[in-house]
């Protein structure tokens, strides 16, 4: 497993209730790991008076003395905290926010899934969603009005879905450290569509070839089975509590009823974000389990 820490973890606000909607998991997950939190606000070249109804940080000066005040909060107490404003003003927060992120030596970024049309294109076209693409840190993302939930969060059992890709057990490896410090539990999960209800490019083979492609699905249980049991192996191995299952449905329905049934409180995804040349999974998983998630979920960017 490798030696992965939660050192630093970078909070971007706005100045909106809604950015602010991430604080109380960020300093939940701070207080479990023993991290610093570094509070950030970019300047914004040619603002706009007004952020999702509330007014916009534009001015260094407003920026310092609103960072100061959330850094006192009581949500912060006995943690370290530092502030950081970018003066200069930019056009490209995303970049501002993910240039910061190594700048500052920052391992996990903890950001609002808000974007400009709403909620109801909740990722879609956001600053998280571009951070995403462009950034190596990894992302957790707290939904917006679910502030409640982010509260109790408690960071004690993670659900990690798994898809067999060799390429996404780095996500695997970071939440095993993370679970680690957190002294939280884990568990995988493995979905296995069956007939009917596969999305993507399975989907358009199902049309022509129903009968192969269900038992083709079939064939993969007990492969399945195997990965998930070297890998509870290797984990428990290395001292973290994990249990293991698979789902017969669909990728996004299977993490959501997957999340409910362990009562998990972060779900942890590897994402290739727009430069991969698919998404994590057909369908574009990460986006649907967001928008229908009442949990934070991590994102960790694959390595090529």
């Amino acid at each position: 497993m490798d030696n992965l820490a939660v050192k630093r973890i970078l909070v971007p606000l706005d100045g909106s209730t809604l950015a602010e909607s991430v604080l109380p998991a960020a300093a939940s997950l701070a207080r479990k790991t023993g991290a610093s939190v570094s509070l950030f606000h970019v300047i914004e070249r040619d603002a706009p008076d007004k952020i999702h109804g509330e007014n916009h940080l534009r001015r260094p000066d407003e920026a310092h003395a609103y960072l100061s005040s959330v850094a006192v909060g009581k949500l912060f107490g006995g943690i370290s905290v530092e502030e950081h404003v970018h003066e200069t003003g930019v056009r490209d927060v995303s970049q501002s926010i993910s240039d910061h992120a190594e700048e500052l030596n920052a391992d996990l970024i903890v950001m609002c899934t808000h974007g400009s049309s709403g909620l109801k294109n909740l990722l879609v076209g956001s600053i998280a969603q571009q951070v995403i693409s462009l950034c190596k840190t990894p992302v957790m993302l707290v939904n917006p009005g679910k502030g409640k939930a982010a509260e109790k969060c408690a960071f004690e059992n993670f659900l990690v879905p798994l898809d067999g890709n060799r390429e996404h057990e780095h996500a695997l490896r970071f939440a095993a450290s993370l679970a680690s410090m957190c002294g939280a539990g884990m568990h995988l999960l493995v979905a296995v569509p069956r007939f009917g209800n596969m999305s993507g490019e399975l989907t358009i083979v199902n049309r022509y070839l129903p009968g192969t492609t269900s038992r083709l699905m079939d064939m993969l249980v007990p492969e399945a089975k195997n990965y998930l049991k070297d890998m509870q192996e290797n984990l428990g191995q290395a001292g973290v509590k994990v249990s293991s299952s698979i789902s017969r449905s669909n990728p996004a329905k299977a993490i959501t009823r997957g999340a409910k049934n362990y009562k998990s409180d972060l779900i942890v995804l590897a994402t290739h974000g727009k430069k991969g040349s698919k998404p994590f999974w057909e369908g574009s998983v990460t986006p649907k389990v967001i928008r229908t998630v009442m949990i934070p979920v991590l994102l960790i960017p694959v390595r090529e």
